[in-house]
């Protein structure tokens, strides 16, 4: 059974910093492209980061370039978001997932998020002060 259990999200201030994680189990995690999703509090899905194989390439959400950082830890079946000067606009919850293809997260805004075959439950992440 595959199964994709995410921590690290909380209350935290604008400005902020908190790395979430990923843990993966059931499936050959090196062989997925894996990502973060967040869900907005108007409900919006949207594709924030990703990553391939083996850490390249890399994928992100305009508005989280230069803040967020993915990254994944083959090892170990653990994927990471870290987040950086954190702005309330980043509240939503935050998803892991994992596809066959990069190209079903970086082709999302055309393509839906069909294509990612494998979600996590999410983790709530509120920035407010």
């Amino acid at each position: 059974q595959v199964e994709l259990v995410e921590s690290g999200g909380g209350l935290v201030q604008p400005g902020d910093s908190v790395t979430l994680s990923c843990a993966v189990s059931g499936l050959k995690f090196a062989d997925y492209a894996v990502g973060w999703v967040r869900q907005t509090p108007r409900k919006e899905r949207k594709v924030v980061a990703a990553v391939g194989w083996s850490g390249s390439p890399t994928y992100y959400l305009y508005s989280v370039e230069g803040r967020f950082t993915i990254s994944r830890d083959d090892a170990k079946d653990m994927m990471y978001l870290e987040m950086n000067s954190l702005k309330p606009e980043d509240t939503g919850i935050y998803y892991c997932a994992a596809a066959s293809s990069f190209g079903s997260f970086v082709n999302s805004d055309l393509d839906g998020l069909r294509n990612i075959n494998y979600w996590g439950k999410g983790t709530l992440v509120t920035v407010s002060s």
